[in-house]
């Protein structure tokens, strides 16, 4: 199971899709000693990796000794992070403390639209320090890509530069409109884009030796099953049942898109809200409605339940952007067909 926790709303950037709108240190975010607690409950609830992102994690000024405590709590740490802060001396501090993989946010390989999107002049080039930085000091790291129309043809290149530069992984996101992100919400994919992209991952697989993993695209299960390709994975979205996430003042969502809070660390204990939170519960019966509830694929698929969330107001809906439902024959008859 995965959790992610936003250590902190403060952020040295200002991207574009920012589901956090993520920028200035929020009001009463979680002190040292509740991030401790907080981390006592995420180890007891029975977690095994436990992301620190933000905002920006490492404008946090305890967060060596966070890391540090998770370790000792037999969590696995691992960061997100947009990487212009990783100078050597603080990779080497992550690794010292405790820190398996860091993830860094790569966009394009071309340095002028990744400073677009993240709204700072000299991000990929402080980024790609950081991971070059990472190298140094034998810290592990992965590329991570959020995938929009404009940067759709060039995944492949991404990866290519992820391989070159010496990440063990490159996962792509696929765009959902949370936060910031609803003021390019025209700049998603669509079921065609998301179909075809799927499939082009699924093909680069075979060709590099890193992991590639797309993220906000659970049809990536449906498509990996189809072309006979293996995963390590059980299932596309987790939100709710093996995956949640606690912003930086403790408040409880099933996923990082999916905006509804369950609950607050401060007035219930994180463990107690993962096992009795209703939406939580609901999630995990998984009676999803419309193509994705008739769908054979639905228990290794699941869709996106905050793509669903965002576009019907309903996070047990069907998955909007999914070729495989949008095709003319309906998903009872598509199961017929397959005989899966």
């Amino acid at each position: 199971m995965i959790i992610s926790w936003n250590t902190t709303n403060a952020c040295n950037m200002y991207c574009k899709h920012c589901y956090r709108d993520a920028g200035a240190k929020a009001e009463d975010e979680l002190n040292t000693e509740e991030a401790k607690w907080l981390i006592d409950e995420i180890a007891k609830a029975g977690f095994k990796i436990m992301i620190f992102s933000g905002g920006e994690p490492l404008m946090r000024q305890d967060i060596f000794e966070l890391v540090r405590y998770a370790k000792t709590k037999g969590l696995r740490p691992v960061f997100g992070t947009n990487g212009t802060l990783i100078t050597v001396e603080v990779a080497k501090k992550l690794k010292e403390a405790g820190a398996i993989v860091v993830g860094i946010s790569l966009d394009s390989v071309n340095p002028q639209k990744h400073d677009n999107f993240r709204a700072m002049p000299g991000a990929w080039r402080k980024a790609v320090q950081g991971m070059q930085n990472c190298v140094k000091a034998r810290l592990k790291f992965q590329i991570h890509t959020t995938v929009v129309d404009w940067n759709y043809d060039e995944v492949e290149k991404i990866t290519d530069f992820a391989v070159e530069i010496g990440a063990v992984g490159h996962h792509i996101f696929f765009l959902v409109p949370t936060g910031r992100a609803v003021n390019i919400e025209q700049q998603t994919l669509r079921a065609k884009q998301y179909e075809d992209l799927l499939y082009r991952i699924m093909k680069k697989l075979h060709e590099v030796n890193i992991e590639l993993k797309p993220t906000c695209a659970p049809q990536f299960m449906r498509i990996a099953k189809q072309m006979g390709v293996k995963t390590r994975f059980s299932k596309g979205c987790l939100a709710g049942t093996a995956y949640c996430i606690i912003s930086p003042k403790g408040d409880v969502q099933p996923c990082a898109y999916l905006n509804i809070v369950v609950g607050n660390v401060r007035n219930t204990p994180f463990s107690e809200i993962w096992k009795n939170s209703k939406v939580f519960k609901r999630l995990r019966e998984a009676k999803l409605t419309g193509g994705c509830g008739i769908c054979i694929f639905q228990k290794i698929c699941g869709g996106c339940r905050a793509r669903a969330y965002f576009y019907y107001g309903d996070y047990m809906a069907e998955e909007p952007w999914c070729l495989y439902r949008t095709n003319e024959l309906s998903a009872s008859e598509k199961n017929k067909e397959l005989k899966i």
